[in-house]
């Protein structure tokens, strides 16, 4: 039987999502507590992986078990045996081809940016510090340009293992909510570090340190030590993949 789960964690306090033999991941501790509820190993396969630091507001997982719990028992059973920073949201059966990684046809990411002098306090773990204010309009302008497949080497981590830097933005939007600024983007995937990589860019322009037309002249020069730095860890939040219809899975998580 194959089943998929829906994860939410504070990644604050882990060493990424992906398991490591050396350091508490979000996975890690997924699948000891899965693993414990089963009596048996488990291993989880995800939409896709987070870094140190990051959050995740509806990662998806999947497993195979021939272990017959109810729905509740593994949500409940895993949540009792998870550290408070995660928990699993949902449990449903799905198809043997289903595949939480491959089956899903984008994904989309929130950052949120504090403007003002003070450091926060209370949303410290989830935000990241902008000590200026900073003009959202004009960075909304600049991330238009880099909607729509492109060569995305301008903002490709170093260490990226990917094939390839095409990627197909479908969606990007910079706006004020309350006295925060935030960055939503959704693509078909993503480069490693590439969401930070962007935000950090934009940032420059948003503090008025680069005209709106940057974005597309790093977009179009492909030259990673041209582009801003690699924005804090803590603002970006993965809100998690998106699937088709058919699969029956959660609307939040449903083309």
């Amino acid at each position: 039987m194959r089943i998929a789960l829906g994860v939410e964690y504070d990644g604050t306090d882990f060493l990424g999502w992906q398991r490591l033999s050396h350091a508490k991941t979000v996975q890690g501790s997924l699948e000891q507590a899965l693993s414990f509820v089963a009596h048996a190993p488990i291993e989880v396969t995800a939409a896709g992986r987070t870094d140190a630091g990051v959050h995740g507001r509806c990662q998806v997982v999947h497993f195979d078990t021939e272990v017959v719990r109810d729905l509740r028992g593994w949500i409940l059973g895993a949540c009792s045996n998870l550290p408070h920073a995660v928990a699993v949201t949902w449990a449903q059966p799905v198809p043997d081809d289903f595949h939480a990684r491959f089956s899903a046809r984008a994904r989309r990411y929130r950052y949120r940016i504090l403007p003002r002098f003070v450091r926060p306090a209370l949303d410290a773990r989830f935000v990241a510090w902008e000590r200026r204010q900073i003009d959202a309009e004009a960075m909304n302008e600049a991330a238009q340009a880099i909607v729509g497949e492109h060569d995305f080497t301008a903002f490709r981590a170093i260490s990226c293992q990917a094939a390839h830097a095409r990627r197909n933005v479908r969606s990007i939007r910079v706006f004020r909510e309350d006295i925060h600024v935030v960055v939503e983007i959704e693509a078909n995937a993503f480069l490693h570090h590439m969401v930070r990589n962007i935000v950090g860019s934009l940032l420059r322009i948003g503090r008025g340190e680069e005209s709106v037309g940057w974005m597309a002249e790093l977009l179009a020069g492909r030259d990673r030590e041209v582009a801003g730095a690699t924005a804090p860890a803590e603002g970006l939040t993965f809100l998690g993949p998106l699937y088709e219809a058919h699969w029956g899975l959660p609307q939040e998580v449903t083309l």
